[in-house]
């Protein structure tokens, strides 16, 4: 039986998140753990590097998107998985912290290239109905990378950091290249149909609620015309707020604040990431079922809880509450993003309104880990900064429930959606 060829995309794709968040994204916080006791460097200063992969993929994004509507993700890939091996090459040998920014930048590139984005825009092209089960099944990448920081943590620990990060750079090119010659634009491009299934006689003409890729073509006005594009990326935003810190923070949190060593601390982001896998699957089996925006409300309150409770943990216990809510709201969480979006307002421009959105959701990746870890240099522990990003994640569920699907059926969204 022949496999529709959006699922060997969507594989593709889980593998290529896998790459990104486990060797450098989910690990980033035992580099800032190692790069702090060696080097000396400040946390602000290392959560720089983190702020600039943010600013940098903010920046890139309008242009993403045009280049994804026009022309598709593959050759996009291609050259996004060489920049961020080659990133991940170069960061293994600097020295300084000119060095180490001008490594990141271009790990940023790298991954901004060949990472969520492209991958996203791709499979909302190759999916309509299965579309929150497809990005989900994707996100799997992304949450199984997060198991590959124990060993990312053991390779630093026994071989130093260095050659983890140059060994990671090899293994990030060879296994993706490969993998960026799967994509393909869109299912028409080699004959087949969104969701592997051909449409029915009438398809082009039934209205539903929604924009979709069918009769509607909105353009990326249109959509910045909509209250719904402005909450979804603030609320998208917020969310990224602790996302980042705690990639960036919670492993130093945990041994500088808690006592914990950069393995047993690595544990619980494994286990934080085992719970992301489980809201993936949940997000897999239900995200097309349900209220999308309702289930993202509900996330952002878990994601405020487990911050709350990573920072003022007295007990194990109280990190594995951290890890089960964190974790499995951010698995159901993240593929919804996407998926609301291209369920608003259909396919014609979504490249453009992704990369629009961006712009604004990466606020939320550079104030977070700039936020805690200024207040944690100026304080002593993260304790204040993570409180302060658990309250505005928790306001974020507000947000989510004031993003109602705009109008369908008129040439002009408008802000009464």
């Amino acid at each position: 039986m022949k496999i529709f060829h959006g699922w060997r995309i969507v594989g593709a794709g889980a593998t290529l998140h896998f790459l990104h968040a486990g060797l450098l994204m989910q690990a980033f916080g035992a580099y800032v753990a190692a790069l702090s006791a060696e080097l000396g460097w400040s946390k602000t200063s290392l959560a720089g590097g983190a702020a600039l992969q943010s600013v940098e993929g903010a920046l890139l994004g309008p242009i993403l998107g045009w280049l994804m509507d026009r022309f598709g993700g593959r050759v996009l890939v291609h050259v996004g998985v060489l920049a961020f091996g080659l990133g991940l090459i170069a960061l293994s040998q600097i020295e300084t912290m000119g060095g180490f920014y001008a490594a990141i930048m271009l790990v940023a590139i790298g991954t901004s290239l060949s990472g969520y984005f492209p991958l996203s825009i791709t499979v909302v092209h190759w999916f309509r109905r299965q579309r929150a089960r497809a990005l989900s099944i994707m996100g799997m990448g992304m949450a199984l990378g997060g198991t590959f920081v124990p060993v990312v943590a053991w390779t630093m620990q026994t071989w130093g950091w260095r050659t983890t990060a140059f060994a990671s750079g090899v293994l990030a090119i060879v296994v993706g290249l490969p993998l960026a010659r799967m994509l393909r634009r869109r299912p028409e491009d080699i004959g087949e149909h969104p969701d592997g299934v051909p449409p029915e006689p009438d398809a082009g003409v039934r209205a539903s609620n929604a924009f979709d890729a069918g009769p509607e073509r909105v353009t990326a006005a249109q959509a910045l015309r909509t209250r719904a594009f402005w909450l979804l990326a603030v609320g998208h935003g917020t969310a990224l707020l602790v996302v980042t810190a705690i990639n960036v923070h919670a492993i130093s949190h945990m041994k500088e604040g808690l006592g914990y060593t950069i393995s047993q601390a690595s544990f619980v982001i494994t286990l934080m990431t085992l719970c992301q896998l489980g809201g993936v699957l949940a997000g897999a089996a239900f995200g097309d079922r349900f209220e999308k925006r309702k289930l993202a409300a509900a996330c952002m309150l878990a994601h405020m809880a487990g911050l709350l409770l990573l920072a003022y943990a007295q007990h194990p216990a109280w990190l594995v509450g951290f890890a089960v809510l964190h974790g499995t709201a951010w698995g159901l969480r993240g593929p919804l993003m996407q998926a609301i979006r291209a369920d608003y307002f259909g396919l014609h421009a979504i490249g453009m309104i992704m990369g629009l959105s961006a712009l604004i959701t990466a606020m939320g990746q550079v104030i977070g880990p700039l936020l805690a870890g200024l207040l944690a240099d100026l304080t002593g522990n993260y304790r204040a900064g993570f409180t302060a990003l658990a309250l505005v994640a928790g306001s974020g569920s507000l947000l989510f429930l004031l993003a109602r699907r705009p109008r369908a059926g008129i040439d002009q969204p408008t802000l009464t959606g």
